[in-house]
């Protein structure tokens, strides 16, 4: 049987791949069973530092499966099948301590753009398009709205939920869903100059700073400072933080810098 996720793991940088693009990568239950998998190997590799998500074909990803979504005659409301394994495939994504990329090979429809808006980073060619079709099915943006709503500004989200309206890239961008649009022929060189940059960042450093892109802002002033302020004199004292300025005063890289990294950007 041939594999509906593709994988492949160089340089410190696991390549995760939607394969099924007859269906347009539609969100089948094997094809997130192999997703899964695929996450928690990239995840359990100590020589993998960052995570690319990627698509094969023109879409990156259509959204559910259609043709798993009609229930058997004695099932009950909520045993759609996408329901039971999506929700996890999306925590996978949100809570990895590795950053993940979202490299979209191509368009993205309804529950595609909840694995977009659960990467880290998420860069898409220009020539890209979106939308929230669910209302236009008579479902709803249910399970996507968990990490789409921490991306997209209010107005927009509103918006393109409640029209299903059909939106480019640039705009994408705009409103939070995308890191950056960029013309179709630099979307790897793009991609690469990211994972770049996140391989020469410490491993536990990349995790913690992650999290705290998502909490300290809803933390009270003096008790983020307080608390950032102990945080800080961990990680400055700690071996991690160490090797990194032994590293930088010494004119040499890291030692969690893999040696086959991708082509590094420049300097400046």
């Amino acid at each position: 049987m041939t594999a509906l996720v593709g994988y492949q793991a160089r340089g410190g940088v696991a390549t995760v791949t939607l394969d099924s693009p007859a269906n347009r990568n539609a969100l089948s239950v094997r094809l997130l069973g192999e997703l899964e998998r695929a996450l928690d190997r990239a995840l359990a590799d100590e020589g993998v530092r960052v995570i690319v998500l990627t698509g094969a074909g023109p879409v990156f990803c259509s959204g559910a499966d259609l043709k798993e979504q009609a229930p058997a005659a004695d099932a009950r409301p909520h045993d759609a099948p996408v329901t039971a394994t999506f929700p996890g495939v999306m925590s996978l994504i949100w809570d990895s301590p590795k950053p993940v990329i979202c490299r979209l090979n191509g368009t993205a429809r309804a529950g595609g753009l909840g694995l977009v808006a659960a990467c880290d980073f998420a860069i898409a060619p220009d020539s890209a398009t979106f939308a929230f079709s669910e209302v236009r099915l008579g479902v709803v943006p249910a399970m996507i709205s968990v990490t789409v709503l921490r991306r997209v500004e209010p107005r927009a989200a509103a918006e393109y939920f409640l029209t299903g309206e059909v939106f480019g890239a640039a705009r994408a961008a705009e409103i939070g869903l995308l890191t950056r649009a960029v013309p179709a022929g630099d979307l790897d060189a793009t991609v690469e100059h990211y994972a770049g940059m996140l391989l020469r960042g410490g491993p536990e450093a990349l995790a913690i700073t992650k999290q705290l892109v998502r909490t300290v802002p809803s933390l009270p002033v003096e008790e983020g400072m307080r608390r950032m302020a102990e945080l800080s004199a961990q990680r400055f004292t700690s071996p991690e933080g160490q090797e990194g300025i032994r590293a930088f005063m010494e004119k040499r890289p890291a030692s969690w810098i893999p040696r086959d990294e991708p082509a590094a950007p420049s300097q400046t």
